[in-house]
């Protein structure tokens, strides 16, 4: 299966989560229970997805139904990724990421600072 195309935002509902990994809300729901993440909750105690959550989602997904892992070998594999990602420095493509947001928030706060001025 092709890797979808997350949406450019900081975060996301459990409808527009579950649409990009093709999965119904419900196994979203699930596979928190079982992998250990856990969205923010907005005001209206809504489940709000960070970007980084939603790539962990589709790493579930690929693990389960492309690679055929089972729940436990999933697990498995996710915790051994996080290990060889805490011992090496990932700042290749990321970093430029993340540099690409900053610079779109000091741009949205420069707006609304001058919209305050006014």
């Amino acid at each position: 299966m092709a890797v979808p195309e997350i949406p450019d935002k900081f975060y996301f509902k459990i409808g527009e989560v579950s649409s990009i990994l093709g999965v119904k809300p419900y196994v979203v729901r699930f596979w928190e229970s079982e992998f250990r993440i856990s969205p923010s909750k907005n005001r209206s105690r809504h489940r709000i997805y960070k970007r980084q959550e939603v790539e962990t989602l589709l790493e579930i997904r690929r693990l389960l139904y492309d690679e055929r892992f089972t729940i436990e070998g999933a697990q498995k594999k996710l915790r051994e990724r996080m290990k060889d990602r805490s011992k090496q420095l990932d700042l290749g493509l990321e970093e430029k990421q993340y540099r690409t947001v900053l610079k779109k928030v000091k741009k949205e706060l420069a707006g609304i600072r001058e919209m305050l001025k006014r």
